[in-house]
């Protein structure tokens, strides 16, 4: 998921009744919530190298044994340097107590919320249709939930509303909020994928919020408001879970029918769309792309033809080798190939299905390659 939907995921849980259980338990969980994603320094190298890269290691279930301890000794040490600078305060100040409010530091507490912050990111991650490489560093295996979409308004708005609601106090804090909703909100009411109906949705939701911050009822129930509206982030996550494994289930049904054994099903998430998939399914000769909703089970229908599954042939092997493409190789899922000759070599085209249509024709975003290959299968150019 984005990194907005990690730092607000965090942050619920803080304000849903976990920040009073350890001092820097806020802090602790949305840093937490963040920190398998250091392995997103390598978009400033370039983005193949980012695609090699991305949840692997830092997502690994070695890496995520290993973080919390090394998120909660930080904290504790961070916690020891902060305690001294306020008596070396206070005593300048002729006290000899530092003041301190909120819970004092509690070890175990702090450990247990370190695993739960930590952990929630591949949890979030492993939803989406992008993958996410559990095992490393034994295995580079891709899991995919398919479950949402990877930049997910209504997780936004669900586990964000009670922090806004906790966290909306002072007039910096108001005027931050008001500007992430701002621009979240403009990021919705523009997005061309974004159904009009959820955009209303998007607009009743802030405006909801806006009225019960203002209403200045909040302050006895944030807390009980925040555990709810974590709860139902969580049915939301189910129930599209749900969503995902009855469209693959008719998916597999209706190829069934026309005799084709499914070996693999992509159920794709869209923007903001609850109850529409669209898909791919793969039998051992064939992709088959599909739509439907997932309430409707007279929806459902193919889009297009069988797309082939070719095995790389000289052509697209002496593309595919190139180490501009090492990420790109590893992480496809539904790769198709198509190969062009030109006067002096060959122009291949490779497609993911996931994120490209089979006849787009240049690159947009991660799902397809163009390589340009010459008469002695070596790569000239790769885009």
């Amino acid at each position: 998921m984005d990194p907005i939907a990690h730092t607000l995921f965090g942050a619920g849980m803080a304000e849903a009744g976990l920040r009073s259980k350890t001092a820097l338990a806020t802090a602790t969980l949305v840093i937490g919530a963040n920190l398998p994603d250091v392995d997103a320094l390598a978009m400033f190298i370039d983005s193949d190298t980012a695609l090699y890269l991305r949840r692997g290691w830092t997502h690994g279930i070695l890496a995520l044994l290993i973080w919390p301890f090394l998120l909660a000794g930080t904290m504790l040490l961070f916690q020891r340097l902060l305690t001294r600078f306020r008596t070396r305060r206070a005593r300048a100040g002729g006290r000899f107590h530092p003041t301190h409010n909120g819970p004092s530091m509690r070890l175990k507490w702090l450990l247990g919320i370190s695993f739960l912050a930590v952990w929630s990111h591949p949890l979030l991650d492993w939803m989406n249709t992008y993958g996410i490489r559990l095992l490393m560093p034994f295995s580079d295996t891709w899991f995919y939930g398919d479950t949402l979409f990877i930049v997910d308004p209504w997780l936004w708005l669900l586990s964000g509303a009670g922090v806004v609601l906790a966290r909306s106090r002072t007039k910096l804090g108001m005027s931050g909020w008001v500007l992430l909703g701002a621009a979240l909100t403009t990021l919705v009411i523009t997005a061309v994928m974004v159904p009009t109906a959820a955009k209303v949705v998007w607009g009743a939701g802030i405006l909801t919020i806006a009225l019960v911050r203002f209403s200045g009822r909040t302050g006895r129930v944030a807390r009980p408001i925040a555990f709810s509206l974590m709860m139902a982030a969580l049915l939301y996550s189910a129930y599209m879970f749900a969503g995902a494994r009855v469209t693959a289930g008719q998916a597999r049904a209706h190829l069934a029918e026309e005799g084709v054994r499914v070996t693999e099903v992509m159920s794709n998430p869209l923007p903001a769309r609850t109850l529409v998939r669209t898909g791919v399914a793969a039998s051992e000769t064939h992709y088959y792309r599909f739509r439907y909703n997932w309430m409707d089970r007279s929806s459902f229908e193919f889009i297009g033809g069988a797309i082939p599954k070719e095995e790389p042939g000289p052509v697209v092997e002496a593309a595919l080798s190139s180490p501009d493409l090492k990420g790109f190789r590893k992480w496809m899922r539904f790769p198709v190939y198509e190969v062009r000759e030109l006067n002096d070599g060959w122009l291949v085209l490779i497609r993911d299905l996931r994120y490209t249509s089979p006849r787009a024709e240049s690159p947009s975003g991660i799902g397809m390659a163009v390589v340009e290959v010459g008469e002695e299968l070596q790569v000239r150019s790769v885009r």
